[in-house]
């Protein structure tokens, strides 16, 4: 459905009140700079002077992500701490979780290859659920109206795009498969409550991401301004 009303109505935006992630968009009909914020579902953007629509995008619900969140993070240490890999060869039984595959490619001399693994699969992923758990916990709360609240929120919000650049969860659980089909001819490898939990975490982390709007959560901060 159209939003319409006076300029104060959530589908009209202050062109001066953009943060400087936020993208504009022209009015089509007249050229008017409008600053480009997500809208909850079912409502359009009006061009405050001309009243022409200018796009539709659904909005981030803070609820459903917050849920994700905390989901990801009870997976987290489990699929951290517990056996992605379990190797049974000649009689032998050897275990390995994530963190440690990492500190052994780094002692086997690669440690550029082990740092990667070690922030790829560990440190990005925990760093970036806790970033977004942290602005879902600052906008429940309305912390955000706050200016110390502000300055958390922005700096978040800055890093979010880095902190998702530096999680790589799909590569790893792409290579648990190519491992157990590369060592099957001569081992039997085993999947542990490890390799479960670390892929309903890459499976959590990717719908969340998918959920989440950057510029949803720049408009919180607008609001303000």
């Amino acid at each position: 459905m159209d939003t319409r009303g006076n300029d104060d109505s959530p589908s009209h935006y202050n062109r001066n009140s953009a943060s400087p992630n936020c993208a504009l968009v022209l009015c089509r009909a007249c050229d008017l700079a409008v600053s480009r914020r997500a809208l909850p579902s079912g409502v359009r953007a009006i061009c405050p002077r001309c009243k022409t629509p200018l796009y539709d995008t659904p909005y981030c619900a803070i609820d459903g992500v917050l849920a994700m969140c905390i989901a990801a993070l009870i997976l987290y240490i489990p699929a951290m701490l517990l056996p992605v890999l379990e190797m049974h060869f000649i009689g032998s039984v050897r275990t390995t979780t994530v963190w440690q595959g990492a500190l052994a490619v780094a002692d086997q001399g690669y440690w550029v290859v082990g740092l990667a693994v070690l922030i790829g699969a560990v440190v990005g992923p925990g760093l970036l659920i806790t970033s977004i758990f942290a602005q879902m916990l600052i906008i429940k709360t309305h912390y955000y109206r706050r200016p110390s609240g502000r300055r958390i929120l922005v700096v978040l919000l800055r890093y979010h795009k880095l902190l998702s650049q530096l999680s790589m969860l799909e590569i790893y659980v792409i290579s648990f498969l190519v491992t157990s089909f590369q060592l099957s001819d001569f081992a039997d490898v085993y999947f542990g409550m490890g390799t479960f939990c670390f892929t309903m975490l890459f499976l959590i982390v990717l719908f969340m991401l998918r959920e989440y709007k950057l510029e949803h959560m720049w408009g919180y901060l607008n609001e303000f301004e």
